[in-house]
């Protein structure tokens, strides 16, 4: 019997996050251009009596341990469609910022997927287990497929697109969260005061920028950074006033383009090489406005089982 699966999940950032109309259902249909990076979760799937979440690592003390963690929702949906129980240990190793707009819990929810079904050989096709995460989420599907992707839909209606090269980025961490369902609402506010309207009647379809994809296709980062957009950041920047002098302190020490990651609150700046990469975490360390700072590169691999199941 298999004694434990590990798999290790990226983080995403939002190269582009284009948000039609509040549609009936209270959703918003997307444009999202998603683009994983290189920090990562780790899942680790062992059999229990019984389902059980633990977590460690930085910001590990936010993330709910209950029937509520996306993870156990993942555990729980494949094995009620495998016809079993969800007896297993989930252990989640943090490394994505927690709430931080870079989908650490869809990671976890997509990390847990591929180690139950590897833990449990319950075969499910990458089809199947793409139709659990969209039920999950909508980021949760890209968690699953990593690289750089088209989000449709409430985004989880991928299609892949190819990335001509590696691209660098420093994110900083704030404190605290945002709430994604908060900035959204907050979105539609800002778009009724502006006197637009904030309906699928009012605000026009989101599409996917030309610029931006013939640069992540070129691998130019300069034409990316001049392409990159996110309909959500005047709402995050509402709510967290102080993302914006994050936001300028990047800017000022010589990132290529800043913007918000996704709902908030984690700042995100691509640069144009590791060197820059370096000088521009280090002034936004100085500079007093966020409490953590990562650099990384992208793309980066899906879920991916990252050590061989042992045996007995």
């Amino acid at each position: 019997m298999t004694r434990s699966v590990t798999v290790r999940v990226p983080a995403k950032v939002n190269v582009q996050l284009a948000v039609g109309g509040l549609r009936p259902d209270g959703f918003h249909d997307l444009a999202n251009v998603f683009l994983a990076v290189g920090l990562y979760d780790e899942v680790t799937a062992t059999p229990a009596d019984e389902l059980r979440i633990t977590c460690a690592g930085p910001g590990a003390a936010e993330v709910p341990l209950d029937a509520t963690n996306l993870a156990a929702r993942a555990a729980t949906a494949l094995a009620r469609r495998h016809g079993r129980t969800p007896a297993v240990h989930l252990h989640i190793a943090k490394d994505i910022p927690v709430a931080g707009g870079m989908a650490g819990g869809s990671a976890d929810a997509a990390g847990a997927l591929v180690a139950c079904d590897a833990l449990w050989g319950t075969g499910a096709s990458r089809e199947e287990l793409l139709e659990i995460c969209a039920e999950l989420g909508s980021d949760v599907p890209f968690s699953l497929v990593g690289e750089a992707a088209l989000g449709r839909g409430r985004g989880e209606l991928l299609e892949p697109l190819p990335v001509g090269g590696t691209f660098h980025w420093v994110f900083a961490v704030a404190d605290g969260g945002l709430s994604t369902p908060a900035v959204y609402a907050e979105c539609d506010r800002l778009r009724e005061a502006a006197g637009t309207g904030a309906t699928t009647a009012d605000v026009p379809d989101p599409e996917p920028s030309p610029a931006l994809l013939s640069a992540l296709r070129s691998g130019d980062a300069t034409a990316l950074a001049a392409a990159l957009s996110n309909d959500l950041q005047p709402a995050a920047l509402s709510l967290r006033p102080s993302l914006a002098a994050t936001l300028e302190a990047g800017t000022r020490a010589g990132a290529l383009a800043a913007l918000v990651s996704g709902s908030g609150p984690t700042t995100a700046f691509l640069v144009a090489d590791a060197e820059q990469a370096d000088r521009v975490a280090a002034a936004l360390r100085a500079s007093g406005t966020c409490r953590t700072v990562r650099t990384t590169t992208s793309p980066a691999p899906g879920a991916r089982v990252c050590e061989p199941a042992t045996a007995h």
